[in-house]
């Protein structure tokens, strides 16, 4: 078995740490260590018959979420000044990554060489002059397993404190799902309209045996949820489960609601599935999947959101739930989120309304399924900016259904506008 060195590079704190945190003195018992570093190796199978591309979305996932994870733990990205304190000039972790060469994870694990498992630590027991506190070595088997190699200096951390820190790396790792969302090959983004007539007759379709007359943004994300679903299955020859996530804003569910000058990301992500095994799911329970996700996102949820811990831990476990099944093998996944009812053609700055709002085109080797909802100028209608492979964006083109009811990129000179959403 041989590892074979890939890439060295240095994973740095995403906020810089505070002046008057810089200097971090070691303890009694911290230079009562007699090791340099309690090294600590985690392997993972394969579980999903990944491919290599979908390890290199793993890589860039550990990698974002490490440098968040630093910033909690600032004297992990320092320099070891000398046997008293810790300089938090936050030079980063030292992240290797290798490739296992002749040998499967499950070959290695059936009789474990120990004097083997060293190749998949960054760096040796005793600590070097250029070594920095954290390092970290990611080892790809050639069926998919990795292996995580962690020697942090143990004058900082015992083995209590490491679990904390990997733990809370994994949190973070967990939390940033959406890198696993993301894609490759040739996405393109296209522009569809829909007037308020076609939406008021998707709306009748959808309306089904509840009786629920459903909104416009439900509307037409349970229709393209479905041509989408369409295409899907047309270029793999059969029916796939598929996630919908819908972006949800959370001003107005609030009880009382927040103000409409409160800043930041005020939202929360809703998603709905759809089981092949379990479901035979038309448009109208589609579109019903897509409002009851949206409703459970009201005041006592957004309530609990705010609840400290426990608002943290009910985050972490839904994000966990989106996570565990849109990284299932052969899952598909869109993305909705919506600028309606927003007020952006209600911007003046004293010479008129504007006459268009658009979004940007998207396309390039990697992205996700995303539909960007923006309000017209007038009439009910909507603008759908949709992102998709680009063999699938050609099937979707080509549905006589959805050719029934959205228009390509016609004028903003003519197009639609605001209504209910």
């Amino acid at each position: 078995m041989d590892v074979e060195i890939v890439s060295v590079e240095r994973i740095k704190p995403s906020f810089p740490t505070p002046n008057h945190l810089r200097d971090f003195k070691l303890c009694l018992l911290d230079q009562l260590i007699p090791a340099d570093y309690a090294p600590i190796v985690i392997f993972y199978p394969n579980q999903a018959n990944s491919n290599h591309f979908k390890v290199l979305e793993k890589l860039a996932l550990l990698k974002k979420s490490l440098s968040e994870t630093l910033s909690r733990f600032f004297p992990l990205a320092g320099t070891i000044k000398d046997d008293l304190s810790i300089d938090c000039d936050d030079q980063g972790a030292c992240f290797t990554t290798a490739k296992v060469k002749n040998c499967l994870l499950g070959d290695f694990l059936k009789i474990p060489d120990l004097k083997s498992i060293a190749k998949f630590l960054p760096c040796g027991m005793a600590r070097k002059a250029s070594d920095c506190v954290t390092n970290i070595q990611v080892s790809e088997f050639e069926c998919g397993g990795i292996s995580i190699g962690i020697c942090i200096s143990h004058r900082i951390l015992d083995g209590a404190a490491l679990s904390t820190f990997l733990k809370s790396w994994a949190d973070f790792a967990t939390m940033a799902m959406w890198g696993s969302l993301i894609k490759k090959g040739e996405f393109v983004t296209r522009r569809f309209v829909f007037d308020g007539a076609a939406i008021e007759i998707l709306k009748d379709m959808a309306t089904g045996l509840t009786g629920i007359r459903p909104t416009r943004v439900e509307t037409v994300s349970g229709f393209i949820w479905k041509c989408a679903m369409v295409a899907w299955e047309e270029r793999y020859g059969f029916r796939k489960p598929s996630l919908m996530t819908h972006l949800v804003n959370l001003r107005k569910r609030a009880v009382p609601s927040f103000s409409e000058q409160s800043i930041g990301n005020l939202t929360w992500v809703a998603s709905a599935k759809y089981n092949v095994e379990t479901e035979n799911l038309g448009f109208p329970e589609l579109v019903d999947e897509v409002r009851k996700c949206v409703s459970r996102i009201d005041g006592v949820f957004v309530k609990k959101l705010r609840d400290g811990e426990e608002g943290l831990k009910m985050m972490q476990n839904c994000l966990k739930k989106i996570e565990g099944f849109g990284c299932e093998n052969n899952v598909d996944h869109i993305g909705f989120t919506s600028w309606c009812k927003m007020g952006f053609y209600d911007v003046d700055f004293g010479w008129g309304r504007p006459i268009w709002v658009s979004s940007i085109d998207a396309s390039g080797p990697f992205f996700m399924n995303l539909v960007i909802l923006i309000d017209g100028r007038f009439g009910g209608g909507m603008e759908a900016w949709v992102t998709l492979d680009e063999q699938e964006m050609a099937m979707l083109e080509q549905n006589q259904e959805f050719q029934a009811f959205a228009s390509f990129n016609p004028s903003p000179l003519n197009v639609i506008g605001n209504g209910d959403a």
